[in-house]
């Protein structure tokens, strides 16, 4: 007879408190890992790369056999929602994404119901990856929240966002719609990578930070709470996890509006303000990627007071970004025995 097994990352999400916290950090996968390298050197370009899914699978997997982390995040990338519109996405070594002109908002809003479809080959990933994984480990799905993805689609490249947010204000109609469409696309998205075998799902908003409270409110917590609706409207129950990435005191009031079952802190958070959201809902993050980098007598000092400070509570233990390319694997084996007390 074989036990059902809760994962611990599960657990927390539900409201449960564990003496050494689970943990997983962002950009698990990727180039710090000199097996990922040696896989990402095999495909033509980084989208190939995204779509493919024995090589993504194999890269999601390899962090999970070289650490004892709780959870994996399927690997792919935020900007695969804009091509699945119809928008032209490519990455240029040394520039980062590059997106085509933005499609009208009437193709765009045709192609958002079949965006899960488009991005099948993600599923597929998620597939193989549960397949592989051990019953007590969590599979983490994801998607770029809306206005970020929006910033990427106006302004065709990674930016300071200046131009996006001046469109936000001088062209708010059609910002809206836009947004609208990428609520649309993201459900559909986020519900195939349930399908798949998705036991949590993560909603990055990277750049929340610089808005004002009405468009915090405008861009960032509607969108998000339309997408909670349209998930559970769907039938789809799994966690959410929001990380609004940037936005300061705002992030208290996403916390109590938005119906996640877990917030994101990225690495500016204060402990005070993060045992008053962990009142609210339980927490993640949020080490500073570069204190990790950095390493030293300071890093395990910053693991144990964050451990101290939020530990009491449902808290998962995390960065507040993801992993730097140039990070010594010594330091994430450090840090990790630290938090797993193995």
């Amino acid at each position: 007879m074989t036990l059902s097994v809760t994962p611990k990352l599960l657990s927390v999400l539900s409201g449960q408190s564990f003496d050494h916290p689970p943990v997983w950090f962002m950009r698990q996968a990727g180039r710090y890992l000199p097996e990922y390298r040696a896989v990402r050197a095999t495909a033509p370009d980084f989208i190939s790369f995204c779509f493919d899914p024995e090589k993504a699978a194999e890269v999601t997997l390899q962090p999970m056999r070289r650490f004892p982390y709780d959870a994996a995040i399927v690997f792919a990338d935020i900007l695969l929602i804009p091509g699945a519109l119809g928008q032209k996405v490519w990455f240029e070594a040394g520039e980062g994404p590059k997106l085509g002109e933005l499609p009208s908002l009437d193709s765009m809003a045709e192609r958002a119901s079949q965006a899960g479809a488009a991005l099948s080959k993600v599923g597929e990933t998620l597939t193989r990856v549960r397949a592989a994984l051990e019953p007590e480990r969590a599979l983490i799905g994801f998607a770029g929240a809306p206005w970020t993805v929006a910033t990427y689609m106006i302004e065709g490249r990674s930016s300071d966002r200046v131009g996006a947010r001046t469109y936000a204000y001088q062209n708010p109609e059609a910002l809206d719609r836009l947004i609208t469409i990428l609520v649309e696309a993201t459900v559909d998205y986020l519900a195939m990578q349930v399908a798949a075998g998705a036991q949590v799902l993560k909603l990055f908003e990277s750049w929340a930070e610089g808005l004002s409270e009405p468009q915090f409110e405008r861009l960032v917590i509607q969108p998000h709470i339309a997408i909670l609706k349209g998930l559970r409207d769907r039938g789809i129950t799994v966690p959410v996890i929001g990380f609004p990435r940037g936005a300061g005191a705002l992030v208290e009031t996403y916390a109590e509006v938005v119906p996640v079952q877990g917030v994101a802190l990225d690495t500016q958070i204060s402990a005070a303000m993060g045992r008053r959201i962990q009142k609210i809902k339980p927490i993640q993050g949020a080490l500073d990627p570069l204190l990790l980098r950095a390493g030293g007598d300071q890093l395990l000092r910053r693991v144990d007071q964050m451990i101290e400070q939020w530990g009491q509570g449902p808290y998962i233990f995390n960065l507040g970004h993801g992993i730097l390319p140039d990070t010594p694997i010594a330091h994430v084996e450090q840090v990790l025995a630290r938090v797993t007390g193995k």
